[in-house]
């Protein structure tokens, strides 16, 4: 069974790879499976509690994910300007005190056009009444700040339906017209504890999260300095 639901951004979307560091690395194009299944996980502490979501947790863990990407999307590329820790103290009477330091960092922005279709799958014909309901619930995907409407109630069938691409799934074939993303998904073993950022429990790539190689029927058809701009290309 899949529960689908069709979602269109508000704002821009940004989603560094699991390897980016602080300072720099290039967004994704689509939210992974890992961040979608961590934001009905947040959904679930705000509206049930962390005691009810964690019961959900196992439920959510294994839930096969598959998108429908946005028509076109456009990255942006740019260096802005960041405050960071600092390591060492400066004396008080220099003029670059502080608890901060100012640096740069690469970003990179997308632009989503068009509408995002996100279905949810599982292996049984029992109804899932309550994902319906965090579904509903959902205002954001990857990082904070990057929001999205629902444009409608979910609806739940049988069978996949046709432009969606299992992101569960690791691409065996690439196809020319499509681009490469690595996208990050938990691991069938991960616990509640470790998906909970307060439990204070690390989560180690490759381990907790996975990584899978999908290819998006995205190809490039423009870019300069500052963009680049995909289109799909099925």
């Amino acid at each position: 069974m899949w529960l689908i639901a069709e979602f269109e951004a508000v704002t821009l979307f940004s989603l560094k790879l699991s390897s980016a560091t602080a300072s720099g690395g290039k967004t994704l194009l689509v939210p992974t499976p890992y961040a979608i299944k961590m934001a009905l996980t947040d959904v679930a502490c705000r509206s049930l509690g962390a005691a009810n979501a964690e019961k959900r947790w196992q439920e959510i863990r294994t839930l096969k994910v598959a998108l429908s990407p946005a028509r076109r999307v456009v990255v942006t590329n740019l260096f802005q300007k960041v405050l960071r820790p600092r390591r060492n103290p400066i004396p008080m009477d220099e003029p670059e005190a502080g608890f901060f330091q100012k640096t740069i960092g690469y970003r990179e922005y997308v632009h989503l056009d068009g509408k995002m279709g996100l279905a949810l799958g599982w292996q049984s014909e029992e109804a899932r009444p309550w994902l319906a309901e965090l579904v509903r619930q959902i205002n954001y995907l990857g990082k904070r700040g990057g929001f999205v409407q629902l444009l409608g109630l979910p609806e739940t069938t049988r069978d996949l339906p046709a432009g969606y691409i299992d992101l569960t799934e690791e691409t065996t074939q690439f196809f020319i017209g499509g681009t490469l993303q690595l996208l990050d998904d938990c691991a069938p073993d991960m616990s509640f504890e470790k998906a909970n950022i307060y439990s204070g429990k690390s989560i180690r790539l490759g381990k907790e999260r996975v990584l899978r190689s999908i290819v998006l029927p995205y190809r490039a058809i423009k870019s300069s300095r500052s963009f680049t701009l995909y289109e799909r290309s099925d």
